[in-house]
């Protein structure tokens, strides 16, 4: 009996054997978006003076916007993705301050012009942050794009008390809100439906 070539043999045997599956990749950014949208949100709407005080944020900016993005930005080093590691543990962190100023009184101690300095080093990181992400998606850039706008606008209105400056800022900050929303919609609903189906326009690099 005339036998097969190594060679075919080997072939042979690669088409029957049944091939691994790939594990399926998790975008941790998802998250890292919810937590900044919904903690961002509750905060624009009494910066926007809807509500008169911004203490129902104050568990948000701990538990939420403050330890789980700082647990996505970890997930986000562990996918190798700089941007994300630094944006989710920065702004995981901002918020873990946040709490800190508001629950201890530290903010009041501060006063007006420190708040407004504190705000303004967020708006010049988020500026900076704004330009690398010009690299990343069109979704993207349009949140640190408002974002940046929304925090130099807090930092004028509390540096010079002006009421409707923060009124600004936060309306600028419900925009900021919606468009990390969708991007955080975009990505799950694209990861669940298995394709893309909603636009994050990615930049071509």
């Amino acid at each position: 009996m005339t036998e097969l070539p190594t060679t075919t043999t080997a072939a042979l045997e690669s088409e029957a054997a049944p091939s691994p599956i790939a594990p399926r990749s998790v975008d941790p950014g998802a998250l890292g978006l919810a937590a900044f949208a919904l903690t961002t949100f509750v905060l624009s709407v009494a910066n926007a003076g809807f509500i008169g005080s911004a203490s129902a944020v104050l568990g948000l900016a701990l538990f939420y916007g403050g330890i789980v993005q700082l647990l996505a930005g970890v997930w986000e080093f562990a996918n190798k993705n700089t941007f994300g590691a630094t944006a989710f543990c920065s702004f995981g962190a901002f918020w873990l301050s946040f709490w800190y100023l508001e629950s201890t009184g530290t903010g009041s101690a501060a006063g007006a012009s420190g708040v407004g300095v504190y705000l303004l080093a967020w708006a010049i990181f988020t500026l900076y942050m704004t330009v690398a992400a010009i690299r990343t998606t069109g979704s993207t850039l349009s949140v640190f794009a408002a974002l940046t706008l929304t925090f130099f606008a807090l930092a004028i209105g509390t540096m010079t008390g002006s009421a409707t400056i923060i009124h600004i800022g936060g309306w600028l900050g419900l925009i900021t809100a919606v468009l990390a929303w969708y991007g955080s919609f975009a990505v799950v609903f694209n990861s669940t439906a298995g394709h893309a189906v909603l636009p994050v326009w990615p930049s071509k690099r």
